[in-house]
């Protein structure tokens, strides 16, 4: 019986040191303002392994960006028959060393009243803008949420900027490496309502071998 246990044990170690090791994954989003590159974060699995599939059967081609609001957020997901997402849900993957300061890739999702679980959308997600916050802010935002934020992380906010308000809340699953001008750009887009860019932006997306 030592023997069992002490195997699984071990099997158990070996998955997650493969997890740890594994070359993070790389994609570009081609929009028609410019591209981003990103990585997907090995510790959310279960988005990383979904984008990643959705990229692959062509879901984002000529995807638009159908929400965006400047100084918060860009937001795609649809793809270009208008669909807004494949039918299902993922459990969320809430990770306390991922947050979402600029550039964080995230799955949008549906409000807590009809998603008290926050599983994430199948296919919507946004990357943040936000903007450059102070201490009395993270403050604030602890006071309500009960967030806590590392030094670290509320270095970060105060030089680089994001949207702190969102973080516990919302799965962050990749960051942006380059193409921060191109976010800037597509927030800073002419808007109607709903927040729906007047002149169409479109992205399609390609994983990085």
């Amino acid at each position: 019986m030592k023997k069992i246990i002490l195997f699984i044990s071990l099997f158990i170690s070996i998955q997650l040191m493969a997890q740890t090791t594994k070359p993070e994954t790389l994609v570009i989003i081609h929009t028609t303002m410019g591209d981003i590159t990103a990585k997907l974060y090995n510790d959310t699995p279960l988005h990383r392994d979904n984008f990643i599939k959705l990229i692959n059967e062509g879901w984002y081609n000529e995807s638009p960006f159908h929400r965006v609001i400047n100084h918060f957020m860009i937001q795609g997901g649809g793809n270009k028959d208008g669909e807004q997402d494949p039918g299902y849900t993922i459990e969320a993957e809430f990770r306390p060393n991922h947050f979402h300061k600029k550039g964080a890739l995230s799955a949008a999702r549906m409000p807590d009243q009809v998603n008290p679980e926050k599983r994430s959308s199948g296919s919507q997600f946004y990357i943040v803008q936000g903007r450059v916050v102070d201490e009395r802010y993270l403050n604030a935002v602890t006071a309500q949420t009960g967030h806590v934020f590392t030094d670290e992380q509320k270095k970060i906010y105060e030089t680089i900027g994001g949207t702190p308000h969102l973080d516990g809340g919302y799965t962050v699953f990749g960051e942006v490496l380059t193409g921060f001008d191109v976010i800037d750009k597509i927030a800073a887009v002419q808007t109607g309502r709903g927040d729906v860019p007047v002149e169409p932006v479109s992205m399609t997306i390609e994983v990085l071998e």
